[in-house]
């Protein structure tokens, strides 16, 4: 989608994420250590979509107070800094911190579906996510939503979507993301290849990275070897690479796995195409997992969010790290205003 710098005048919403988890919490802290006034732009109406309860629970888990908040209950109502839209669903009576609860499942996909209802009907600018869990979404009923960005595909009416992750210096955008490895290796195709080398060019040139440089990462180690070790890099990502070249689309590759992440946090190249889960999230989040961020390509709206989950094993202690958070809602911000290569 194309992005307007005018859009920044319009709110952008922040789901509060699963409220047995570390969402509120963290997002409570980005709120308070920073404030809308510092990196992020002070004109910039802020939304927090969920309850009022669990910002509260974040507070007393804190030991904070809630910096002054704006509730309204419609997106035109927000006005410039925070406020809060609460969802009216009760606190469960028997909340507990780091389990798996249908009512916050519920909660937490209640909060994604207005905020990108609102980013579809040109209301809201953008929104940002913290995270939910699979098993709580699950257990309140959405058993066909694996996570965010299949929530988002379902309400877009879009059947391709990409996850590009990024931090200082890094950015990788996933073929696909949650399929089993046998399944992700099935799904390496020239057609599903060059399909993403599109999808990234079209949406990065948007968002502010003029023609993006773009290396697509080998599946096999070396590179496959020729052959020897495999040819899906002859027979599906060399020609997918061809093609996308006469395109007039910046693509190198296949590069082996081992070396091309170092060659793009050198700056030889502004994204990775990764071509299954974990080997472009292992590269992110040891090249800097803290203030890595996720944000969804091949839908209508600008969406961004940690790049970490729920966290129950930590959650209610006061001890989770909001800087990814604060990172998700700068390059929010920054993606509306088509400054995305400002990221680093």
């Amino acid at each position: 989608m194309s992005v307007n710098p005018q859009d920044l005048k319009r709110p952008i919403a922040i789901t509060m994420g699963d409220p047995a988890g570390v969402g509120p919490e963290v997002l409570l802290q980005a709120m308070t250590d920073s404030g809308p006034d510092s990196a992020l732009d002070a004109g910039i109406p802020w939304i927090l979509v969920g309850a009022d309860w669990a910002l509260q629970n974040a507070a007393a888990t804190l030991g904070r107070s809630l910096p002054p908040l704006q509730r309204i209950s419609a997106a035109d109502q927000a006005q410039a800094g925070w406020n809060l839209l609460d969802l009216g669903l009760a606190k469960p009576r028997d909340f507990r911190y780091g389990e798996v609860q249908a009512d916050c499942g519920e909660l937490a996909v209640r909060a994604v579906e207005w905020a990108a209802t609102g980013c579809l009907s040109g209301e809201l600018a953008a929104m940002v996510t913290a995270p939910i869990n699979k098993e709580a979404i699950h257990a309140a009923g959405y058993v066909d939503d694996i996570g965010h960005q299949e929530i988002l595909a379902r309400l877009a009416g879009v059947s391709q979507t990409a996850t590009m992750l990024m931090t200082p210096g890094l950015r990788v955008v996933h073929l696909s993301t949650h399929k089993s490895l046998a399944q992700a290796v099935r799904f390496v195709t020239k057609d599903e290849v060059l399909g993403k080398l599109h999808l990234i060019h079209t949406t990065l040139s948007q968002w502010g990275l003029s023609n993006p440089r773009i290396a697509v990462a080998a599946l096999n180690p070396h590179g496959g070897e020729g052959g020897l070790l495999g040819r899906e890099e002859i027979e599906e990502l060399a020609p997918a690479v061809d093609l996308a070249q006469q395109a007039g689309i910046q693509a190198v590759g296949p590069l082996p796995a081992d070396s091309v992440f170092n060659r793009a946090i050198a700056g030889e190249f502004d994204v990775v195409l990764a071509l299954y889960h974990d080997q472009g999230h292992i590269a992110i989040k040891v090249h800097n997992f803290h203030e890595s961020t996720t944000a969804t390509l091949g839908i209508p709206m600008v969406r961004t969010s940690v790049d970490h989950g729920t966290a129950f094993d930590i959650a209610g202690q006061g001890v989770a790290d909001a800087t990814g958070m604060r990172a998700a809602m700068a390059a929010a911000q920054a993606i509306v205003s088509s400054n995305l290569g400002d990221l680093g």
